[in-house]
């Protein structure tokens, strides 16, 4: 439910149009033959004068059109992209420090997470032509190779800049002239295809450039493709510090309760944080997500009035991308926190209101984060959000430093003595999901003993599958957190793929305290409340339900579990669960009895299946280590 692959995308179209200008030849045996080779049939000399770019052009992404204009320095490899696409606009620059980014709600980020500066030292890199200049800034390569593809030879370099993640660049062996770039981007990898070159003053610089995207699992989606045409682009025109300088966040948000601070009682359900506001004016229930868009359901969006716009590819969790599309509207409130004019996702979260067994409208979360301090405490069930003047972090708090990545904040820890990254999700109903390279990496399956692979949650495109695991001191900070029950993702699609952090922490180690974020500071702060020396309880039935009106639905059995060995089978209904009715309303207290009765306990099921109805005993038992 992240916002990154919208933002990923015109980034990446924008660098694309305004970066990637790199004819060459094919015959070159090494990197600096081809680069020198590639410098003559791009204009030679006539670059050496080149100092500044200014360019215009059209954006087109996910069904929506729009505008693009482009600021380079490129002696220094610093960098201004602004875009305006249907309904929303935004920027994104680099100061010759410090990358950043302007959200299409008007939020300002620095992207100083080690990933996003990585990425940032490879645009720059190419951004200054620093391959024809490299006292500008240093590279290494590898071996040039022979590629074919399209029906076209290419001659193939690999380059890493210091600092920087590696960029391949492919040149075409017949014009010589720099055809396309390949990078990572998290657990994608993102090709850049460039053509329609026009001489400017000498120089010859691509017109068009479109970037798509493949996941490690070889799948594209061409909602997910962007398509930039330049129009103009004028060299050496003036450049000043102020054109790439991060902006100030513009007044889109405030609170209107007296003293700047207001409080709003919640719901925790499935570890997930359910509160009441208004859009537009009328009711509305929300999720509250720390890294998430502000995202609404399309039946929300029926509801409310709200027309999207576009057709953009959403992805989360789940191993599907769904539908998008983007919308304003007039103001979006949780208790006196105000967000005039804000940006929502109508997206379709697919069986989440069944997954969760309650009705709600959408989601809230970077935009009222990045704005307000914000402090949820779990016991209580009471946010507050403050203005950041107003802000106080908890009594007795560890304060605790993230990074932003893209949207959400990564903290740095120890899981039992090895070093992580953790992305912090209030809209994880789990306590900890590691991430599959990290997972292979350490060995993790072997050395926690995990359970066979089985659903373990839900999000944006669908169901999660990973093996439980009990694993021993998470430390954040000076909070040793033991026990946690969490999971280890071993595939190679959605999120929790993605190679850049370690896993993904979520509402059930976050529920043991009282937790605020000062997203300013970049700081959150963790206050122990009444439950944080509870053990981390964790399902001993071995299913995986949904909420199905009269009954509950059988969407997951895990191998080798009590369920399984009582017979249970995917498409059962669950019709009753001891003696006690079981339909989507009973969904979270029949989850809560499987989880909390103690191994060895015995609970008759009344299922349906192919319209016949029966009875069955599960004998609950582990399926990982006690707490």
């Amino acid at each position: 439910m992240k916002k990154n692959w919208i933002q990923a995308a015109f980034a990446a179209a924008l660098f694309a149009a305004a970066s990637a200008a790199a004819p060459s030849i094919a015959s070159a045996d090494d990197a600096a033959a081809l680069l020198a080779r590639y410098k003559a049939a791009a204009g030679g000399a006539a670059w050496d004068g080149v100092r500044t770019l200014h360019a215009t052009g059209t954006l087109a992404y996910g069904g929506l059109n729009g505008e693009v204009s482009i600021v380079q320095d490129i002696a220094t490899g610093r960098t201004l992209s602004a875009y305006k696409l249907g309904p929303v606009e935004g920027a994104d620059g680099f100061d010759g420090k410090t990358g950043w980014t302007r959200d299409a709600g008007g939020e300002v980020s620095a992207l100083d997470a080690p990933e996003a500066r990585r990425r940032r030292a490879s645009q720059a890199w190419l951004d200054a032509y620093a391959y024809w200049y490299p006292a500008r800034m240093q590279a290494t390569y590898g071996a040039v190779s022979g590629q074919d593809a399209d029906g076209k030879h290419y001659r193939v370099v690999e380059a890493t800049p210091a600092g920087g993640d590696p960029v391949g660049l492919w040149f075409d062996a017949a014009s010589g002239l720099l055809a396309r770039t390949v990078q990572r981007e998290a657990q994608d990898t993102a090709t850049t295809v460039l053509d329609d070159y026009r001489k400017v003053d000498g120089v010859l610089i691509p017109f068009h450039s479109t970037t798509s995207r493949v996941d490690a699992a070889g799948r594209s989606d061409p909602r997910a493709t962007s398509d930039v045409r330049l129009a103009e682009i004028k060299l050496n025109g003036p450049v000043a510090d102020a054109d790439f300088a991060m902006p100030e966040m513009t007044a889109t948000a405030h609170i209107v309760d007296a003293g700047g601070i207001t409080r709003i009682p919640f719901d925790l359900v499935n570890n997930h944080i359910y509160a009441d506001g208004t859009l537009n004016g009328k009711k509305a229930r929300f999720l509250v997500d720390t890294g998430g868009s502000n995202v609404l359901t399309p039946a929300a969006a029926k509801k409310f009035g709200i027309e999207g716009e576009g057709d953009l590819a959403g992805r989360g969790v789940g191993d599907e991308s769904v539908k998008a599309s983007l919308a304003h509207v007039d103001e979006a409130r949780l208790g006196g926190a105000v967000l005039d004019k804000p940006v929502f996702v109508i997206l379709d979260l697919g069986a989440l209101r069944d997954v969760e067994g309650v009705e709600f409208d959408g989601l809230v979360g970077y935009e009222m984060f990045r704005r307000f301090g914000v402090t949820i405490d779990y016991a209580a069930h009471r946010l507050t959000l403050a203005e950041p003047a107003k802000f106080a972090p908890p009594a007795d708090a560890t304060a605790v430093p993230f990074e932003l990545s893209d949207t959400t904040p990564l903290v740095a820890g120890t899981l039992d003595g090895a070093p992580v990254r953790l992305s912090i999700d209030t809209g994880s109903r789990v306590s900890l999901s590691m991430h599959s390279p990290f997972v292979r990496e350490h060995g993790l399956v072997a050395q926690y003993g995990a359970a066979p692979e089985a659903v373990v949650g839900w999000g944006v495109g669908g169901p999660s599958r990973g093996r439980p695991a009990r694993f021993g001191t998470l430390k954040l900070g000076d909070r040793a957190i033991t026990g946690v029950a969490g999971d280890l993702y071993v595939g190679d699609k959605g999120a929790f793929a993605n190679p850049d952090m370690s896993g993904n922490l979520g509402g059930g180690v976050l529920k043991r305290f009282t937790v605020a974020f000062d997203y300013g500071a970049k700081r959150m702060y963790l206050a122990p409340n009444a439950d944080f020396v509870k053990p981390d309880a964790f399902d001993r039935s071995g299913l995986f339900l949904l909420g199905d009106g009269d009954a509950l639905l059988v969407a997951d059995v895990a191998p080798e579990s009590a369920a399984a060995r009582a017979g249970i089978q995917p498409k059962d209904r669950i019709v009753a669960v001891g003696g006690g009715a079981a339909n989507t309303k009973s969904l979270i207290a029949v989850r809560a009895k499987f989880r909390e009765l103690p191994a060895g306990t015995r609970v008759k099921v009344d299922r349906v299946r192919d319209g016949k109805k029966d009875t069955v005993e599960i004998v609950l038992a582990d399926r990982i280590k006690a707490a």
